[in-house]
C-alpha cells in the first residue's frame, strides 16, 4: 500500500507497490505548468460564454476525455469516514463531520444536487439556455468547484432557475452564497499555480479540499519537515508521524491544512494524535482515499513568526506491502528528513532515494541508501527544492 502525505508545502506518499504521492505533494500529479491565481468572481461568465464554441468545458467537462460531459462526481457525504481523533480533548464524530464535509456550502450543495439528478454540466447549460439564460459549462464547473460564485444579476437569475432544475426548495442555493467577492486578484500570483505545477490539474488534493484548495496554506510555508514511517511485519504501513516547522508569511496565520493520501483503499486511518497544535478537523474521504487534517496553532502568528505542528496517524493493514513513501513540496524547504523503520521480519533487500519534478513524472537522482542498525533508512536533504521526494524499497523473493 502506499500513502501520500500532501500538505501545503509538502506531500508524502507511501504505497503498496506503486508511486506517487498538501501543499504539498500530491497526486494529483504530474507535471503540468503552474498557473497563477484564477479570477475568483463570475465576470468570467462573459469570457466563458464567448469561449463556449471552442472550449466549453473548464476543468471537468473536457471533450477529449472520457465522461467529459458529465458533472464532476461529488464526494458523497456517506463516504466520508471520520476517524478517531485524540487531541487531549475528545472531538465528537458529528462535530468533525460537520466541519469536514462542508455540506452546507454552495459548491457542495450544487455538486450533490447535480449528482443526485444525474445531470451533466452540458445538459444543465442547455436547460438554462432554454429558459433564456446563457451560462457556460466552464462557469458551472467553476461554481461547483468553488473557484468562483454567482454574483451578477444574470448569474443570480440562473441560480434561481437551477433550484427548479435540480428539484431544490426555493432559496436553497441562494441562501448559501457568501458576500460579494472583491474585484481583482485575491490570490497572490503563483500561490495556486505553485501547487498545480507539482500536483497537476484536478489532483486528489484539489478534489479533497474543494473551494479551500485556492487558498491552501497561503499564509504559511514549511521550513523543516521530519517524516517517520513504520512498516509492520506484513510489509504494510502501520503508521507514520510528521513534525512540521512552519513560518507565517503574513500576520494572523493560525492554522494549516494537510492532505494525506493512500494508494490502497484497504488502508485507512484508525487513530490520529496531534501533539503540537490542536486538531480541528479530521475527515477520511473514502472515495478519494485521502485524509484531510486541519490543525490550529493555538494563537495568531506575527509575520515571520514560526510554530511547530506534530501529528501521528495509525493505519489499518493494506492488501499489499508498501514499496515507497513520498512527500511533495511546492516551496523550498530548509531541511527535509525522511526515516523509514522496518519490522525485523520484513526487511528490504534494496532501498533507494529519488526525486520527481512533479507528481507522475519519472524518478531521477536515484541513489541507493543503506539499511541502518535499527532496521531503518533515512534521507536528509538540505535546501530541498520544490517537487516530489521519495524513498523506495524492494523485498526479496
Amino acid at each position: 500500500m502506499s500513502r501520500r502525505a500532501e500538505s501545503d508545502e509538502t506531500r508524502a506518499t507511501a504505497r503498496p507497490g506503486r508511486e506517487d504521492g498538501d501543499r504539498p505533494d500530491p497526486p494529483d500529479p504530474p507535471d503540468q505548468p503552474g498557473r497563477g491565481g484564477r479570477p475568483d468572481r463570475d465576470d468570467r461568465d462573459d469570457r466563458d460564454d464567448r469561449d463556449d464554441r471552442g472550449r466549453t468545458a473548464d476543468a471537468d467537462a473536457r471533450p477529449d476525455q472520457p465522461g467529459a460531459d458529465a458533472a464532476a462526481e461529488p464526494v458523497r457525504t456517506e463516504e466520508a469516514h471520520i476517524t478517531a481523533a485524540r487531541t487531549g480533548r475528545a472531538l465528537t464524530t458529528s462535530a468533525l463531520h460537520a466541519a469536514a464535509t462542508g455540506a452546507d456550502t454552495f459548491p457542495a450543495v450544487l455538486r450533490e444536487a447535480l449528482g443526485r439528478r444525474g445531470l451533466s454540466l452540458e445538459r444543465v447549460s442547455e436547460r438554462l439556455k432554454a429558459r433564456g439564460i446563457t451560462i457556460s459549462q466552464a462557469t458551472l464547473s467553476s461554481w461547483q468547484r468553488g473557484r468562483s460564485q454567482p454574483e451578477r444579476a444574470r448569474s443570480l437569475r440562473a441560480v434561481d432557475v437551477l433550484e427548479e432544475i435540480l428539484d431544490l426548495p426555493a432559496g436553497t442555493l441562494r441562501s448559501l452564497l457568501g458576500p460579494r467577492r472583491p474585484r481583482g486578484r485575491t490570490t497572490p500570483p503563483g500561490a495556486e499555480g505553485a501547487a498545480l505545477q507539482i500536483l497537476g490539474e484536478d489532483s486528489v488534493v484539489e478534489k479533497a479540499l474543494g473551494a479551500r484548495f485556492r487558498h491552501f496554506n497561503q499564509e504559511t510555508s514549511s521550513l523543516m519537515v521530519h517524516d517517520i514511517v513504520r512498516i509492520g511485519e506484513s510489509g504494510t504501513m502501520s503508521g507514520f508521524s510528521t513534525t512540521n516547522v512552519l513560518r507565517a508569511g503574513r500576520a494572523g496565520a493560525d492554522r494549516a491544512l494537510f492532505v494525506l493520501s493512500f494508494d490502497d483503499e484497504a488502508a485507512e486511518p484508525v487513530d490520529i494524535r496531534v501533539t503540537c497544535g490542536r486538531l480541528a478537523e479530521a475527515t477520511y474521504l473514502k472515495g478519494l482515499k485521502s485524509l484531510v487534517l486541519e490543525i490550529h496553532f493555538g494563537r495568531k502568528l506575527a509575520k515571520l513568526d514560526t510554530t511547530v505542528v506534530s501529528y501521528a496517524v495509525e493505519v489499518s493493514p493494506s492488501l499489499t506491502p508498501a514499496t515507497h513513501y513520498e512527500r511533495w513540496s511546492r516551496t523550498n524547504l530548509h531541511e527535509y528528513l525522511q526515516q523509514v523503520y522496518f519490522h525485523p521480519g520484513a526487511l528490504p533487500v534494496d532501498c533507494h532515494r529519488y526525486v520527481r519534478e512533479k507528481v507522475g513524472a519519472p524518478p531521477r537522482a536515484q541513489r541507493r541508501i543503506p539499511l541502518g542498525a535499527a532496521h531503518d533508512v533515512h534521507v536528509l536533504t538540505s535546501r530541498c527544492k520544490p517537487g516530489v521526494h521519495g524513498v523506495a524499497w524492494e523485498y526479496g523473493p
